[in-house]
């Protein structure tokens, strides 16, 4: 087992990783930014290292920074996180010429899962389901407008590199096709350094369904059934719960055992999820894989009685897996506590928390790295607290959450708590039938 693990990231998921560290008995090392160095992350650590000013790539980002903090503190092992540096190829790898293990997938099951158009032919390979579309990336708009018409309408053209809804349109109709193509590839060009696109089938009124799933080094992988994360914005998650309300025990081992076949196919190592979609018609389609801990995690932690942290070090470790496939016999959901204020676009609010009183009681957690005088950044994601309950029945979880979300008193900024409770008491959210775009026509007005 490790002696000594350096946590390469910040907030709420270093916090995370700290605690079952300890549990552990493993020694921690933070890093952090200079816009970090009151975090609680930074307090908790057994030591912490300053690895740059604010700005991420000087930081969080900073490979070499984060290398040299490793080997002055001779940490035998990094812990990712999520976001970041989590699924870098390349970081992996220099881990690996270092002597120093990444708490992850290797650099060469980063790199199948990293590019989408890869990822979708190592699915079709493995006997995954997967959206029907074109087999690699497109050569010409030409060649687009033949695979949709063959395929049919609507389509959607994605960068082969993308990520939170860049480099994405929707097409209806081949009127459209030559200005979305356009905008998407200079859209991913800007963002990503690659303008590559492929095309897919628009699949309509889809439930976006995850499964997470651990692997060993020893080639068994097993699922941890799955995650709801249908409620987003601008394709961004806000709230996540297990199980879905659309998933029957059918669905579940069928897609359980395509994420298992999907996991194997690349001998995957560590925690991740394979990522669906799920049609009107209770069809199911691979999406892609998040070769990491997932910022949801807690959700399934909680109906599984499960340490998804710990499993990850030991599978780092060399240790077999010691789960197995779960079902839930519980309920859970996750509201996200971002630092932006819904009434207004959800635009960013950054700033000193000047009161701050976090809610409990039976089924309630908390995780967060904010306090009373904490001032967040405007630097990094906004999310500053996850707040996770759990409960016998979906009715009774969203009873608690919003008895959590009224409880939860934040000020001097504003928080994405009124946007919840309002969901809550939604009837639409409260009936399970909703889709991937149930906000777009959503009333934030008044929060």
């Amino acid at each position: 087992m490790f002696k000594k693990i350096l946590i390469a990231n910040r907030g709420e998921i270093a916090l995370r990783v700290i605690r079952t560290c300890r549990e552990m008995g493993i020694q921690t090392v933070a890093v952090y930014s200079t816009a970090d160095r009151e975090s609680l992350h930074v307090r908790f650590a057994d030591e912490a290292v300053c690895i740059g000013p604010p700005a991420s790539r000087q930081s969080y980002l900073n490979i070499p920074n984060i290398i040299s903090a490793a080997e002055i503190t001779n940490a035998d092992a990094i812990h990712p996180g999520y976001g970041f540096l989590s699924e870098n190829a390349e970081f992996s790898r220099i881990c690996a010429d270092y002597g120093i293990k990444f708490i992850g997938a290797t650099a060469e099951q980063i790199n199948f899962m990293g590019d989408k158009a890869t990822a979708k032919a190592t699915m079709r390979a493995a006997g995954v389901p997967v959206i029907p579309g074109s087999e690699g990336l497109l050569d010409s708009v030409e060649q687009g407008k033949e695979l949709a018409k063959e395929i049919g309408y609507p389509v959607i053209v994605k960068a082969t590199a993308g990520g939170g809804g860049r480099g994405m349109r929707i097409i209806k109709d081949e009127s459209e096709f030559q200005k979305a193509w356009d905008d998407a590839k200079m859209e991913s060009g800007a963002a990503f350094g690659n303008d590559g696109l492929y095309l897919e089938k628009f699949v309509e009124e889809p439930r976006h369904i995850e499964i997470q799933v651990v692997g060993d080094q020893y080639g068994k992988v097993c699922h941890l059934s799955e995650r709801d994360c249908s409620i987003q914005r601008r394709h961004q998650k806000l709230v996540e719960e297990t199980p879905s309300p659309i998933v029957t025990p059918e669905l579940r081992e069928r897609m359980g055992q395509a994420a298992i076949k999907g996991a194997s196919a690349i001998n995957y190592e560590g925690a991740g999820t394979i990522e669906f979609l799920v049609d009107k018609y209770g069809e199911f389609y691979f999406m892609e894989m998040n070769t990491r801990i997932q910022v949801e995690h807690p959700i399934t932690e909680e109906v599984t009685n499960f340490d998804l942290i710990k499993e990850q070090i030991k599978v780092a470790a060399g240790e077999p897996i010691s789960g197995q496939n779960y079902t839930p016999k519980r309920y859970a959901m996750e509201c996200r506590i971002n630092a932006e204020d819904p009434a207004n676009g959800f635009r960013p609010s950054p700033g000193k928390i000047t009161q701050l009183h976090f809610p409990g009681g039976h089924g309630v957690r908390i995780d967060s790295h904010v306090y009373a005088g904490y001032t967040i950044p405007p630097n990094y994601d906004s999310m500053i607290a996850k707040i996770i309950v759990s409960g016998q029945s979906r009715e009774e979880v969203m009873t608690r959450m919003k008895r959590a979300l009224q409880e939860c008193v934040i000020e001097g900024i504003k928080t994405t708590i009124p946007f919840h409770i309002r969901l809550m008491d939604d009837p639409g959210f409260k009936s399970g039938i909703f889709t991937t775009k149930y906000l777009e026509s959503f009333d934030f007005g008044g929060l």
